[in-house]
């Protein structure tokens, strides 16, 4: 393989390596937490859905609080956030810890315990994944973000036959504590690392609940980023069958034991190595949709064969294309969203996209636990497959994206006019029009452009676009749309990236009025007196 493409070419740069360690290290002992929590469940009690509840535990608040996380990612100091949510976890496991070695666990504080270290990951990773622009080039962001499921999936060759051992040898407890101890590396390398200095922006600090609105319009206004959420969605609560019924399949074993269990993870961690170094060559030769429905199907394959076969060698080498394939689909999945989406909403988009991922995980864990419990992991398992085949078939009529090419960097050309009226940050609402003059024979050309600058519009924040024509001059064409507050406008024309302003010169372009297209930008007024802006010495009152 080359180096253009090798997966690996990332770890040149020295703090993504530096991070990337020891994530290796936090993740080996996440997996052997996982272990100990997962077998202690099976000790603890005999239904099958509370074992299945544990994968459900720790991917549920991924639905929850991601969305939150991402919009806090995309407001403030992403480093400071994720030094919280390590702190946060590193609290969390120690309580688990302390607990398990008295001997008080019972199967619901241990869901609750799992569920609040789940926490911390959810808001953890949107700025964990949004700041792989800050550590490595934009044409290596595949090859990182695969990175990542390469160093997680190393440990989960390790982990969790390490996490099989220990708990044989001293109990889940031991396993707890191994897990607490590893967050403090990269705590401590956190600390040392300093991300690039982010520009001062000329607009103020997003509100929280505008900054959530803002990410659930641009992905609700984005149809690629809604097909890739769907079909993670659908992948996620499917695929999640194996991970979450794993324990049930090495119980069924007469040599069955939280060692086997360990080594049948392990041999998923491989597949998944396999997988991921994989990725480039196949990313090279076939489009994405192929790669997610081969992912779609050979996970189903696996789950049919764990399901229908008795055989601990088979049930080892089924997990091996299911490792793989988990790695194949989700880091193209995650790709997709990065590379798909502008800066300034990346945290976000990762965030829902993770929402609907591990929201599907986590319903899948429910719905496959409860399945096992009432008819055999066995018909689960088969049932799982029935679902991921139709979700390979899914893609003839709702296609993965391919990677976005278009340059979504920002423009950082916006210049704020200068203002009759002393307007504050909450003035508004505003009433912003356009004044084009075009030709009868560039109407066609214009209205095509026109659909594409509405969709840039209402995605940065405009409400109630309209295009008008006027009818005595059929040359003259107003756009128009609204904006809630000043700020708010001043953030819409800050979002602006490169890409999209070529459909801004293109318009320039079929503007045949003198100069460039006029605007307008009005503040809305009812009859009551204005208070919230007056006049500037020697202006006039007009925008």
């Amino acid at each position: 393989m080359s180096e253009r493409h090798s997966v690996f070419y990332p770890l040149r740069y020295r703090e993504y390596r530096a991070l990337w360690g020891a994530s290796v290290l936090s993740n080996f002992g996440g997996l052997v937490q996982g272990v100990g929590a997962a077998w202690l469940m099976t000790q603890l009690t005999t239904s099958a859905t509370l074992v299945a509840l544990v994968q459900a535990s720790t991917t549920l608040p991924y639905m929850i609080f991601a969305l939150m996380a991402g919009a806090l990612a995309d407001l403030f100091d992403r480093r400071a956030l994720m030094l919280a949510a390590q702190a946060f976890m590193l609290l969390a496991s120690i309580t688990l810890a302390v607990i398990g070695w008295t001997g008080g666990l019972t199967p619901w504080l241990l869901l609750s315990l799992t569920f609040l270290i789940g926490v911390g990951a959810a808001i953890y990773n949107p700025p964990w994944q949004a700041s792989m622009g800050d550590l490595v080039p934009r044409a290596e962001l595949p090859s990182a973000v695969t990175l990542n499921s390469v160093g997680f999936n190393l440990m989960r060759g390790v982990g969790p036959a390490a996490g099989g051992l220990i708990v044989a040898a001293w109990g889940a407890a031991a396993s707890f504590t191994v897990n607490a101890l590893s967050y403090l590396p990269l705590i401590f390398t956190l600390l040392r690392w300093r991300p690039p200095a982010q520009a001062r922006s000329v607009a103020a600090r997003e509100p929280f609940p505008s900054a959530v609105r803002a990410g659930l319009r641009y992905v609700a206004l984005s149809p690629n980023l809604l097909r890739v959420l769907g079909r993670g969605g659908l992948f996620g609560f499917a695929a999640i069958s194996v991970l979450a019924l794993l324990p049930l399949v090495a119980k069924s074993h007469t040599e069955g034991g939280s060692l086997l269990y360990g080594l049948l993870l392990g041999c998923y961690g491989l597949g998944a190595i396999i997988g991921a170094v994989l990725n480039p060559p196949m990313r090279e030769r076939f489009d994405n949709e192929t790669i997610v429905r081969l992912a779609f199907a050979g996970f189903a394959l696996a789950a049919t064969v764990l399901a229908t076969t008795g055989s601990v060698w088979l049930h080892a080498l089924a997990l091996l294309p299911a490792g793989a394939a988990w790695v194949l689909a989700l880091s193209l999945f995650n790709v997709t969203v990065q590379l798909s989406t502008p800066r300034w909403v990346v945290a976000r988009a990762l965030a829902l996209y993770q929402t609907a991922t591990f929201g599907g995980m986590a319903a899948g864990s429910w719905l496959w636990g409860w399945i096992a419990n009432g008819y055999g992991w066995q018909t689960s398992l088969l049932a799982a497959a029935v679902v991921l085949f139709a979700g390979a078939l899914v893609g003839f009529w709702f296609r993965a994206p391919e990677f976005g090419a278009a340059n979504l960097d920002p423009l950082n050309q916006f210049r704020a006019p200068a203002l009759g009226l002393d307007l504050r940050g909450r003035s508004g609402p505003l009433l912003i029009m356009v004044d084009y003059e075009i030709n009868q024979g560039d109407v066609p050309e214009f209205l095509r452009l026109m659909q594409q600058r509405r969709a840039i519009r209402r995605r940065d924040g405009a409400r109630g676009w309209t295009l008008l024509r006027d009818i005595e001059q059929p040359s003259t064409w107003v756009e128009s749309f609204h904006i809630a507050t000043w700020d708010e406008y001043v953030r819409h024309n800050l979002r602006r990236t490169t890409s999209e302003a070529e459909v801004t010169i293109a318009l320039r372009a079929l503007h045949r009025g003198t100069g460039d297209p006029i605007v307008h930008r009005m503040i809305e007024r009812r009859t009551v007196p204005a208070h919230e802006d007056v006049p500037l010495v020697g202006k006039a009152d007009v925008l």
